[in-house]
Protein backbone atom coordinates (compact mmCIF):
# COMPACT_ATOMS: atom_id res chain seq x y z
CA UNK A 1 0.00 0.00 0.00
CA UNK A 2 1.89 3.14 -0.65
CA UNK A 3 2.66 5.63 1.81
CA UNK A 4 -0.02 9.20 1.93
CA UNK A 5 1.02 12.67 2.58
CA UNK A 6 -1.08 13.46 6.49
CA UNK A 7 -1.76 17.18 6.27
CA UNK A 8 -2.93 18.53 9.51
CA UNK A 9 -4.38 22.01 9.29
CA UNK A 10 -5.27 23.99 11.87
CA UNK A 11 -8.24 26.66 11.06
CA UNK A 12 -8.54 29.79 13.12
CA UNK A 13 -12.00 31.28 14.36
CA UNK A 14 -13.26 34.26 12.66
CA UNK A 15 -16.03 36.79 13.67
CA UNK A 16 -18.40 36.56 9.97
CA UNK A 17 -20.67 39.76 9.22
CA UNK A 18 -24.43 38.05 9.15
CA UNK A 19 -25.05 36.60 5.67
CA UNK A 20 -21.58 36.37 4.50
CA UNK A 21 -21.69 32.50 3.79
CA UNK A 22 -24.72 30.11 3.43
CA UNK A 23 -25.18 27.30 5.94
CA UNK A 24 -23.84 24.84 3.19
CA UNK A 25 -20.54 27.17 1.85
CA UNK A 26 -19.51 27.77 5.27
CA UNK A 27 -16.10 26.62 6.01
CA UNK A 28 -15.11 24.17 9.63
CA UNK A 29 -14.10 26.26 12.21
CA UNK A 30 -11.43 24.38 14.14
CA UNK A 31 -8.68 22.21 13.68
CA UNK A 32 -8.88 19.65 11.18
CA UNK A 33 -7.37 16.70 10.06
CA UNK A 34 -6.86 15.57 6.40
CA UNK A 35 -6.02 12.10 5.24
CA UNK A 36 -5.81 9.74 2.01
CA UNK A 37 -6.92 6.16 2.20
CA UNK A 38 -6.57 2.87 -0.42
CA UNK A 39 -8.82 0.15 -0.67
CA UNK A 40 -7.48 -2.60 -3.13
CA UNK A 41 -9.70 -5.94 -3.81
CA UNK A 42 -8.09 -8.66 -5.83
CA UNK A 43 -10.39 -11.31 -7.58
CA UNK A 44 -9.68 -13.80 -10.12
CA UNK A 45 -12.26 -13.08 -13.07
CA UNK A 46 -15.28 -15.06 -13.77
CA UNK A 47 -16.55 -13.27 -17.26
CA UNK A 48 -13.90 -12.44 -20.50
CA UNK A 49 -14.39 -10.32 -23.80
CA UNK A 50 -12.75 -11.94 -27.13
CA UNK A 51 -13.33 -9.45 -30.00
CA UNK A 52 -13.41 -11.59 -33.38
CA UNK A 53 -12.97 -10.33 -36.64
CA UNK A 54 -12.98 -11.37 -40.11
CA UNK A 55 -11.69 -10.19 -43.19
CA UNK A 56 -12.41 -10.81 -47.05
CA UNK A 57 -10.53 -9.65 -50.37
CA UNK A 58 -12.17 -9.67 -53.89
CA UNK A 59 -11.50 -7.73 -56.77
CA UNK A 60 -15.44 -5.92 -56.73
CA UNK A 61 -17.01 -4.39 -53.34
CA UNK A 62 -19.55 -6.67 -53.97
CA UNK A 63 -17.76 -10.10 -54.24
CA UNK A 64 -15.61 -8.73 -50.69
CA UNK A 65 -19.10 -7.97 -49.06
CA UNK A 66 -20.48 -11.36 -50.45
CA UNK A 67 -17.37 -13.38 -49.06
CA UNK A 68 -17.13 -11.47 -45.92
CA UNK A 69 -20.97 -12.35 -45.10
CA UNK A 70 -19.99 -16.29 -45.38
CA UNK A 71 -17.16 -16.09 -43.49
CA UNK A 72 -19.07 -13.96 -40.28
CA UNK A 73 -21.81 -16.36 -40.69
CA UNK A 74 -20.18 -19.55 -40.50
CA UNK A 75 -18.28 -17.74 -37.24
CA UNK A 76 -21.42 -16.90 -35.98
CA UNK A 77 -23.34 -19.98 -36.39
CA UNK A 78 -20.75 -22.01 -34.32
CA UNK A 79 -20.49 -19.19 -31.32
CA UNK A 80 -24.31 -19.42 -31.30
CA UNK A 81 -23.89 -23.14 -31.19
CA UNK A 82 -22.10 -23.06 -27.89
CA UNK A 83 -24.84 -21.49 -26.03
CA UNK A 84 -22.95 -18.55 -24.88
CA UNK A 85 -26.46 -16.90 -24.33
CA UNK A 86 -28.95 -14.61 -26.34
CA UNK A 87 -26.97 -11.49 -25.71
CA UNK A 88 -23.36 -12.59 -25.65
CA UNK A 89 -22.83 -11.92 -29.18
CA UNK A 90 -22.74 -7.86 -30.27
CA UNK A 91 -21.02 -6.34 -33.46
CA UNK A 92 -18.40 -4.02 -32.89
CA UNK A 93 -17.55 -2.36 -36.42
CA UNK A 94 -18.26 -3.45 -40.06
CA UNK A 95 -16.20 -1.55 -43.08
CA UNK A 96 -15.52 -1.86 -46.56
CA UNK A 97 -12.51 -0.28 -48.56
CA UNK A 98 -10.43 -0.21 -51.59
CA UNK A 99 -7.14 -1.16 -52.06
CA UNK A 100 -4.51 0.33 -54.04
CA UNK A 101 -1.06 -0.44 -55.91
CA UNK A 102 1.32 2.41 -56.47
CA UNK A 103 3.74 1.93 -59.27
CA UNK A 104 5.54 4.68 -60.87
CA UNK A 105 3.53 7.57 -58.92
CA UNK A 106 0.24 6.11 -60.33
CA UNK A 107 -2.26 4.67 -58.31
CA UNK A 108 -3.89 1.11 -59.37
CA UNK A 109 -6.90 -0.28 -57.54
CA UNK A 110 -6.25 -3.56 -56.34
CA UNK A 111 -9.27 -4.50 -55.28
CA UNK A 112 -11.84 -4.08 -51.83
CA UNK A 113 -11.36 -5.58 -48.60
CA UNK A 114 -14.46 -5.76 -46.28
CA UNK A 115 -14.01 -6.57 -42.62
CA UNK A 116 -16.61 -7.16 -39.78
CA UNK A 117 -15.46 -7.40 -36.06
CA UNK A 118 -17.79 -8.87 -33.00
CA UNK A 119 -17.39 -9.03 -29.80
CA UNK A 120 -18.01 -12.29 -27.38
CA UNK A 121 -18.88 -12.20 -23.97
CA UNK A 122 -18.13 -15.78 -22.35
CA UNK A 123 -19.23 -16.14 -18.94
CA UNK A 124 -17.16 -19.34 -18.16
CA UNK A 125 -13.33 -18.61 -17.87
CA UNK A 126 -12.57 -22.13 -19.09
CA UNK A 127 -14.33 -22.04 -22.40
CA UNK A 128 -12.14 -18.87 -23.80
CA UNK A 129 -9.64 -21.60 -25.47
CA UNK A 130 -12.52 -23.43 -27.18
CA UNK A 131 -14.65 -20.14 -28.49
CA UNK A 132 -10.81 -19.17 -30.04
CA UNK A 133 -10.32 -22.32 -31.84
CA UNK A 134 -14.17 -22.65 -32.92
CA UNK A 135 -13.77 -18.89 -34.15
CA UNK A 136 -10.44 -19.11 -36.14
CA UNK A 137 -11.87 -23.11 -37.37
CA UNK A 138 -14.78 -21.75 -38.69
CA UNK A 139 -13.48 -18.47 -40.76
CA UNK A 140 -11.88 -15.80 -38.46
CA UNK A 141 -9.30 -14.13 -39.48
CA UNK A 142 -7.85 -12.46 -36.08
CA UNK A 143 -8.64 -13.12 -32.62
CA UNK A 144 -7.80 -9.40 -29.94
CA UNK A 145 -9.05 -7.60 -27.21
CA UNK A 146 -9.10 -10.72 -24.68
CA UNK A 147 -10.40 -9.02 -21.64
CA UNK A 148 -11.52 -10.15 -18.63
CA UNK A 149 -13.91 -8.81 -15.83
CA UNK A 150 -16.22 -9.77 -12.69
CA UNK A 151 -19.82 -10.57 -13.04
CA UNK A 152 -20.55 -9.18 -9.56
CA UNK A 153 -17.70 -5.75 -9.87
CA UNK A 154 -20.35 -3.21 -8.35
CA UNK A 155 -20.09 -5.21 -5.17
CA UNK A 156 -16.15 -5.68 -5.25
CA UNK A 157 -15.73 -1.83 -5.96
CA UNK A 158 -17.79 -1.12 -2.99
CA UNK A 159 -15.68 -3.40 -0.78
CA UNK A 160 -13.11 -1.70 -2.25
CA UNK A 161 -14.59 1.27 -1.26
CA UNK A 162 -15.22 0.29 2.69
CA UNK A 163 -11.02 -0.70 3.58
CA UNK A 164 -10.20 2.68 1.60
CA UNK A 165 -12.35 4.80 4.05
CA UNK A 166 -11.01 2.37 7.01
CA UNK A 167 -7.61 2.98 5.89
CA UNK A 168 -8.25 6.83 5.74
CA UNK A 169 -9.94 6.68 8.76
CA UNK A 170 -7.33 4.61 10.69
CA UNK A 171 -4.46 6.77 9.10
CA UNK A 172 -6.60 10.60 11.02
CA UNK A 173 -6.93 8.60 14.53
CA UNK A 174 -2.70 8.24 13.83
CA UNK A 175 -2.23 11.91 12.96
CA UNK A 176 -4.75 12.89 16.06
CA UNK A 177 -2.98 10.90 18.30
CA UNK A 178 0.38 11.94 17.30
CA UNK A 179 -0.44 15.68 18.08
CA UNK A 180 -2.36 14.58 21.38
CA UNK A 181 -5.72 15.06 19.80
CA UNK A 182 -8.77 12.90 18.93
CA UNK A 183 -11.15 13.00 16.34
CA UNK A 184 -14.31 14.92 17.08
CA UNK A 185 -16.12 13.93 14.14
CA UNK A 186 -15.61 13.30 10.25
CA UNK A 187 -16.72 16.14 7.98
CA UNK A 188 -16.51 15.26 4.17
CA UNK A 189 -15.63 12.01 2.36
CA UNK A 190 -14.48 12.76 -1.58
CA UNK A 191 -13.98 9.66 -3.02
CA UNK A 192 -11.79 8.82 -6.31
CA UNK A 193 -13.17 6.61 -9.25
CA UNK A 194 -12.52 3.18 -8.78
CA UNK A 195 -9.74 1.75 -11.34
CA UNK A 196 -9.23 -1.99 -12.59
CA UNK A 197 -6.50 -2.89 -13.37
CA UNK A 198 -6.74 -5.68 -15.91
CA UNK A 199 -4.68 -8.88 -15.84
CA UNK A 200 -2.01 -9.97 -18.79
CA UNK A 201 -3.02 -13.21 -20.01
CA UNK A 202 -0.84 -15.09 -22.72
CA UNK A 203 -2.90 -15.92 -25.88
CA UNK A 204 -2.30 -16.97 -29.24
CA UNK A 205 -3.06 -14.94 -32.82
CA UNK A 206 -5.91 -16.54 -35.03
CA UNK A 207 -2.70 -17.40 -37.30
CA UNK A 208 -0.87 -19.01 -34.43
CA UNK A 209 -4.10 -21.30 -33.34
CA UNK A 210 -4.53 -21.93 -36.87
CA UNK A 211 -1.60 -23.80 -37.58
CA UNK A 212 -1.52 -25.33 -34.00
CA UNK A 213 -3.75 -28.69 -35.11
CA UNK A 214 -6.43 -29.58 -32.77
CA UNK A 215 -4.87 -26.76 -29.77
CA UNK A 216 -6.76 -24.63 -28.01
CA UNK A 217 -5.20 -21.03 -27.31
CA UNK A 218 -4.03 -20.79 -23.44
CA UNK A 219 -5.28 -18.52 -20.89
CA UNK A 220 -4.27 -17.34 -18.29
CA UNK A 221 -6.98 -15.19 -16.29
CA UNK A 222 -4.58 -14.16 -13.85
CA UNK A 223 -6.30 -11.80 -11.26
CA UNK A 224 -8.39 -8.31 -11.13
CA UNK A 225 -7.29 -5.84 -9.27
CA UNK A 226 -10.31 -3.14 -8.11
CA UNK A 227 -8.72 0.01 -6.22
CA UNK A 228 -10.41 2.84 -4.13
CA UNK A 229 -8.95 6.01 -2.88
CA UNK A 230 -10.63 8.39 -0.69
CA UNK A 231 -9.78 11.61 0.68
CA UNK A 232 -10.99 12.34 4.50
CA UNK A 233 -11.24 15.43 6.57
CA UNK A 234 -12.24 15.41 10.13
CA UNK A 235 -12.67 17.66 12.82
CA UNK A 236 -10.30 17.41 15.86
CA UNK A 237 -9.78 18.10 19.77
Amino acid sequence: MKSCAIVVALLLAFSLPAGAQSPQQSQPQGPVVVTTGEGIVKRAPDRVWVSIAAESRARTAREAQRANAEAMNAVMAKLKGMSLGADSIRTLAYDLQPEFDYRDGKRTLRGYVARNSIEVRVDDIERVGEVLELAVASGATSVSGVRFDLKQREAVEREALKLAVADARQRADAAASGAGMTIAGVLRIEEQRASVQPPRPMMMSARMASESADAQPPITPGEIEIRADVTLTASIR
